[in-house]
């Protein structure tokens, strides 16, 4: 059946956009499984944050259809087949990567509550308990708001608009990966889980890059496309692992060391191609300036803020300091992307670095253009944590747009980790 079809025929009680617990991108099961091991006992809230306030979401997604989601939601859990596929799959070369103990808790798993309120013509939308069981609720909490506001707009459409408009959005997607096949030596993955279209789009999307891109394309995030279409589960660290250390710290000087702290546990359990440093999470250059030397060893570094060009130069200058060859580490470039600025990067940095690109919402939700008023533009919406055992958490980054907490935390974070002015880049997506 095709997608429009599909969409334009709702015979069905409850049509759930989230269909599994791996429904999912990788690296929150790999976060979870070393909180699991290292932090099980604290305490988080993670709430909803709406960056494009221009987006009502409470006037667009009724609240009746958005709790019956979400308790859908609460009422997944592993099947036979997804629990074998993680026990006994290999996952970056390696086999058994997620532990008995891990899964034997994985597998009598049911997300905790949630907290859902109207204010104005938002939602507030909080879950509170232990950080391991909480951390699961990010993705499927956010796919679910995307692909409900992508329905309140397809529900005034026609059967032979949503035909063309599927059309459309998939012409334009595949004039993309043809301009991509042109690119010697690259690797693109899919990282467009958590503000996707829908299940079904991102599903097409994997497809079509699979067809299109060939051995350039090196798999998705996320576990159940990877499972259910057989290409690699593609993901390491975020900054949420960061933000929860850094807020447990209790004077200055723990904080100072928390981000190493984070990647000290990692390291004892991740090799290869998973050490890869998420350095902006208090700004990348203060970060490095006053990073252990074995972190230099580690594979290579993501850059998720701030202009990706000069985030590239820097971890450039960084590893030569520390006599390491850059032209064996690997840069994944994962901000904002979309095929213009995918060329330029590769282009420039291919030869100097290994360059590899996480493609996030503008592959999997880029119907800009092809409905009346842009109703289906993508948008800034993030699901973070807020509190760790009671003491609020800090995002800086290497944009300022992107920074959060409360304003005399952020003042102190700033302080410690030495971040000045930086400069405001637009968060679209």
């Amino acid at each position: 059946m095709d997608i429009a079809t599909r969409v334009w025929n709702h015979k069905w009680r409850i049509d759930p956009i989230v269909r599994s617990l791996i429904d999912t991108d990788f690296y929150k099961l790999l976060m979870c499984q070393s909180v699991f091991r290292n932090k099980p006992d604290t305490q988080v809230t993670f709430s909803l944050i709406n960056r494009s306030k221009h987006v009502p979401l409470a006037d667009l997604i009724d609240e009746g259809e958005l709790r019956e989601q979400l308790d859908h939601i609460r009422s997944l859990s592993l099947s036979r087949g997804e629990s074998t596929w993680l026990r006994g799959n290999t996952f970056y070369g390696k086999r058994q990567m997620f532990r008995p103990d891990f899964m034997e808790w994985f597998e009598n798993l049911r997300l905790p509550p949630y907290h859902l309120e109207r204010v104005g013509d938002q939602y507030e939308l909080t879950f509170e308990g232990s950080w391991p069981e909480v951390m699961l609720w990010e993705i499927p909490a956010l796919a679910v708001l995307m692909e409900l506001r992508g329905r309140a707009v397809l529900n005034e459409l026609g059967r032979f608009e949503l035909q063309v408009l599927y059309a459309r959005a998939m012409t334009k997607l595949w004039e993309k990966i043809e301009r991509l096949r042109d690119l010697e030596g690259l690797r693109l993955a899919d990282f467009g889980t958590r503000r996707r279209h829908s299940f079904l789009w991102q599903d097409w999307c994997v497809q079509a890059m699979l067809e299109g891109l060939g051995e350039a394309f090196v798999g998705t995030s996320n576990c159940l496309i990877a499972k259910n279409r057989d290409v690699e589960a593609i993901g390491t660290n975020a900054h949420e692992l960061p933000m929860v250390y850094a807020a447990l710290a209790p004077d200055d000087l723990a904080l100072r060391h928390a981000p190493y702290e984070v990647l000290a546990d990692w390291h004892e359990e991740h090799d290869g191609n998973l050490r890869i440093i998420l350095p902006d999470t208090y700004g990348t250059q203060g970060f490095l300036d006053e990073a252990p030397d074995w972190l230099a060893g580690w594979t290579g570094i993501r850059i998720d803020s701030g202009d990706p060009a000069t985030g590239a130069e820097t971890a450039i200058r960084w590893w030569q300091e520390r006599g390491e060859d850059p032209t064996e580490k690997l840069v994944i470039f994962s901000d904002g992307l979309d095929v213009e600025k995918i060329i330029e990067l590769h282009n420039r940095f291919a030869g100097r670095v290994r360059v590899s690109f996480g493609w996030g919402t503008l592959l999997t939700n880029d119907f800009r253009g092809l409905v009346p008023g842009d109703a289906l533009a993508p948008f800034s919406l993030v699901c973070k944590a807020v509190s760790a055992d009671g003491r609020a958490t800090v995002k800086l980054s290497d944009n300022p747009e992107k920074a959060m907490g409360p304003e005399d935390e952020v003042a102190r974070y700033k302080r410690v980790f030495g971040v000045g002015a930086q400069d405001r880049i637009a968060v679209e997506v």
